[in-house]
């Protein structure tokens, strides 16, 4: 650090950029690879801290910045190139550590030591805590595909024994003014319209410009599966049923359930991406996202306008498509992270050859 080649070096690279710096003595740095990283927030937070030019150090994993505090007789690139060589070291041990278990990471595997003391701790935990959770979100695709062959074979023996009107005639001796009241309401935050709206807001909104990646396959989501729900009410063209008088308006066909449909691909995939972010709250997520969709679909029923595998038929093919798009946000993931990946073992070379 501080010879001209390696000065170069960080000038060259993006992995440390400066965005706030209106107050001498303090500055937010924007800093390549700390989105959704909780080990190396936690890392920077711990090395910064030790450096006696800094008084305060704040990482945030969700925005990938980084807000430092520190003695005003030192320059911008001074904290910025501390922060470089915080990173570039925690890529190397990243890379070591990540490799013995057989995962692939960016980085190079060069032969250096840990820290010791704290530093060291605070690293192995939160990385062995990382490659936990990535291993669960992982496994979150291939655990939906018996959900979906369930939904399958449950709405084809529903037909098969034609149980349909059976159920929602049960459904029907449920009615009250206040709970009519209350399914309109539910069902309300399943319509089609409001969510696609709703999930197109948020793709272009520039609240979300740090998330946009997520946003814009949340919005992909949204338009994609009202589109192949119309294509499939055209293509079966099944009538809703009209057992008793329908308290709300709906569209001619039913076949399958428009509501549960696009429910479940966008307050799955929302659910899918807040359990990355919040990972110790990601039970509480899903069961409550669970039940959302779930109550939206019994509103259907409730209400009258939807056959019983209408709704499951629904859940079905949403839950394929929701599938679609949690492997399409993983994949651009991983190939982001190896672009990364080609960039840092770049960079390493020159920074080796420099120090």
């Amino acid at each position: 650090m501080g010879t001209p080649r390696y000065q170069k070096l960080l000038n060259q690279t993006h992995w440390v950029q400066a965005i706030h710096t209106a107050v001498k003595g303090r500055a937010r740095y924007k800093v390549n690879g700390l989105y959704h990283s909780e080990a190396l927030k936690r890392y920077l937070e711990s090395r910064l801290l030790e450096d006696k030019i800094i008084s305060q150090a704040r990482a945030n994993s969700y925005t990938g910045n980084v807000l430092v505090i520190f003695h005003p007789d030192n320059s911008l690139n001074t904290i910025a190139s501390l922060i470089q060589e915080i990173v570039l070291d925690y890529r190397k041990k990243a890379s070591k550590s990540l490799g013995t278990s057989n995962l692939h990471s960016f980085g190079t595997k060069e032969n250096i030591g840990f820290v010791g003391g704290n530093n060291r701790n605070i690293f192995d935990s939160a990385v062995l805590s990382q490659i936990s959770m990535q291993r669960q979100l992982n496994q979150t695709a291939s655990q939906l595909i018996p959900v979906v062959f369930a939904l399958v074979c449950g709405t084809a023996l529903l037909y098969v024994y034609n149980l349909d009107e059976g159920i929602l005639l049960l459904i029907h001796k449920l009615h009250t003014p206040l709970r009519d009241r209350i399914m309109l309401g539910i069902t309300f935050l399943g319509d089609p319209l409001v969510m696609l709206i709703s999930s197109l807001g948020l793709a272009i909104s520039p609240l979300y410009s740090h998330r946009r990646r997520q946003a814009t396959i949340l919005g992909i989501a949204g338009v994609g599966a009202i589109l192949l729900n119309c294509l499939m009410k055209i293509f079966f063209g099944r009538a809703r049923p009209a057992l008793w008088k329908h308290i709300i308006n709906v569209g001619q066909h039913s076949f399958p359930s428009g509501h549960a449909m696009v429910s479940i691909v966008i307050y799955g995939f929302s659910g899918y991406i807040l359990a990355k972010q919040f990972p110790e709250w990601r039970f509480w997520i899903y069961g409550l996202t669970v039940f959302l969709i779930a109550a939206i679909g019994f509103s259907r029923l409730y209400l009258g306008v939807h056959w019983l595998t209408d709704v499951t038929a629904g859940y079905a093919a949403g839950l394929v498509w929701l599938i679609a798009c949690i492997l399409i946000l993983e994949s651009e993931h991983k190939y982001r992270l190896s672009l990364e990946k080609t960039t840092f073992e770049q960079d390493s070379v020159l920074h080796s050859s420099s120090v």
